[in-house]
C-alpha cells in the first residue's frame, strides 16, 4: 500500500481518486477550494453533461488535440464505463440528442455528490482549502508537496489534476503547468478553447438574446470551408455563441488571431433555393398590399426582421406586390448565406475548456506517468487534449484519471 497524493478536487481528481482507493492505497485529495467540483457545477448549464454514447471509434473524431495520445485510455477505459460507474454508484443516467449523457435529476449537483459519496465510501482524505505551492522530486523521482502555510507533505506517488486556465473563478489558475514547467516538462501554447467568437457588424448587437435553432453555420476563409454545422446559434452584446459557435471555435480558434473569417448562417436549411422562392412567392402573393418590413413575421423571428429588411436591400415600405424578381431572389440568396465577419475569440472568463498545455510526449500514453519525474502522473484539462462538446472533454478527464490510478505502484 503507497500513499497517493492526488491535487486537484475535479472530475480527473475526484475519479483517480476513487480508482486509486480501490487499489488499495492510502488517497489523499488536495483541494484550494471550499468545496469539491467547483468547474463540474457548472458544466453543461448547470446539467453536467458526463460523456457521450457514441461508439468508442467516434470519441476520437471528437478530440481536436492530440487525439492518438487517447488510444489507450478511451479502449481501456470506455464511455460505457463510465456510465456503468456511475449507474452502479447510484445516479441515473440518460441519453439525449447526439448522444449527449446526463443525468436523469439534470442536476450537476448529482454528479458532484455521487463521486464525493464514492470517495467517502472507500475512505479517500479530502483536504479542501489546502493550497499546494510546490511539488517536490528527488533524484527523479516524486517526493512530496509544499502547502501553502509551507508545511510539506510527502507522499509515494502523485498525480496533478488541477484543470486549465479556463473559468478561473473556479479555481483554474493554471498552477499545474506552473509545477510541470518547474520539474522539467514543456508546455505548449495555450488558448481559451470552446469559446464564443466576436463579430464586426455593428447590427450583430441590436441580434442580443436571438436564439436560432436548426440553422446550418459554415465558418470560411474566403471560399475555403473550415468548419460546418447544424444546430443551435445564439446572439451575444459581442458576437455569437451557442453550441454550434462554441465548437467551430476549437477548429477555428487559432487562426482568428491572424485573420478575420466569415461566418454564414443557412437560416432556413430545410429548403433549396428554389423551394424557398417558391415559400416567398406564396407568403408575398398572401400579403401582396402589405409593407414589405410587415410581411416577414412568417419567415424570421420578431427582433431579426429589420436586420434582414436592412441588409436586402429592398425598401422597407415597398409594397410586397411591388418587389422584383431580382429583389426577391436577391432576399433568397440573404436567408441561406446570412453572413457576418468573425474577428476574435472571448477570453478564459468564458472558455469551457483550455488549449494546450502540458506536452503529451513527456507523458506516457499507457500510464499517464511523466517521463521526466518517476511516480509522477498527469491528468485531464492539465494535459495537452481537448476535444469539441458534447461530453468528450469529461470523458478524456474520467479516462485519463482512470488511467493513472491504476498504474501507481
Amino acid at each position: 500500500m503507497s500513499k497517493v497524493i492526488i491535487i486537484g478536487g475535479g472530475a480527473a481528481g475526484m475519479f483517480a481518486a476513487v480508482h486509486a482507493s480501490d487499489k488499495g492505497h492510502e488517497v489523499h485529495l488536495f483541494e484550494k477550494n471550499e468545496k469539491l467540483g467547483k468547474k463540474l457545477y457548472i458544466t453543461g448549464k448547470g446539467r453536467c453533461n458526463i460523456t457521450n454514447a457514441c461508439d468508442v471509434e467516434e470519441l476520437f473524431q471528437a478530440v481536436i488535440g492530440n487525439p492518438k495520445f487517447l488510444y489507450s485510455s478511451f479502449y481501456t477505459y470506455t464511455n460505457q464505463n463510465v456510465i456503468d460507474f456511475f449507474e452502479n454508484e447510484g445516479l441515473a443516467t440518460k441519453i439525449e440528442r447526439g448522444n449527449r449523457v446526463f443525468p436523469v435529476s439534470d442536476h450537476s449537483s448529482d454528479v458532484i455528490r455521487t463521486l464525493s459519496e464514492a470517495m467517502r465510501k472507500r475512505g479517500v482524505q479530502i483536504h479542501l482549502n489546502q493550497k499546494v505551492e510546490k511539488v517536490l522530486q528527488k533524484d527523479g523521482t516524486f517526493d512530496g508537496i509544499v502547502l501553502e502555510d509551507g508545511k510539506t507533505v510527502k507522499g509515494d506517488s502523485c498525480i496533478i489534476a488541477t484543470g486549465g486556465l479556463s473559468y478561473p473563478s473556479t479555481g483554474s489558475t493554471g498552477d499545474g503547468y506552473r509545477w510541470a514547467e518547474a520539474l522539467g516538462h514543456k508546455v505548449t501554447e495555450r488558448s481559451p478553447g470552446l469559446v464564443p467568437l466576436e463579430t464586426k457588424e455593428p447590427w450583430v448587437k441590436t441580434l442580443q438574446g436571438l436564439s436560432l435553432r436548426n440553422v446550418n453555420v459554415t465558418v470560411l476563409d474566403g471560399r475555403k470551408k473550415y468548419y460546418e454545422e447544424f444546430g443551435e446559434l445564439l446572439f451575444t452584446h459581442f458576437g455569437v455563441s451557442g453550441p454550434t459557435v462554441i465548437s467551430a471555435s476549437s477548429i477555428v480558434g487559432q487562426m482568428l488571431k491572424k485573420k478575420e473569417l466569415t461566418l454564414t448562417i443557412d437560416l432556413k436549411p430545410a429548403l433549396s433555393e428554389e423551394q424557398l422562392d417558391k415559400r416567398l412567392l406564396r407568403d408575398f402573393e398572401e400579403q401582396k398590399n402589405k409593407q414589405f418590413k410587415n410581411a416577414l413575421g412568417g419567415l424570421f423571428p420578431s427582433k431579426l426582421i429589420p436586420v434582414m429588411v436592412e441588409l436586402s436591400g429592398i425598401l422597407p415600405e415597398k409594397q410586397v406586390n411591388a418587389i422584383s424578381k431580382e429583389e426577391r431572389h436577391s432576399l433568397v440568396r440573404l436567408i441561406k448565406n446570412f453572413a457576418m465577419t468573425l474577428t476574435g475569440i472571448r477570453g478564459y472568463n468564458e472558455a469551457i475548456i483550455t488549449r494546450g498545455g502540458v506536452s503529451v510526449r513527456e507523458i506516457d500514453p499507457g500510464t499517464m506517468e511523466s517521463k521526466k519525474v518517476k511516480n509522477l502522473y498527469f491528468a485531464g484539462e492539465v494535459l495537452d487534449l481537448d476535444a469539441v462538446t458534447g461530453g468528450y472533454n469529461l470523458q478524456i478527464a474520467w479516462s485519463t484519471g482512470y488511467m493513472a490510478a491504476q498504474e501507481i505502484r
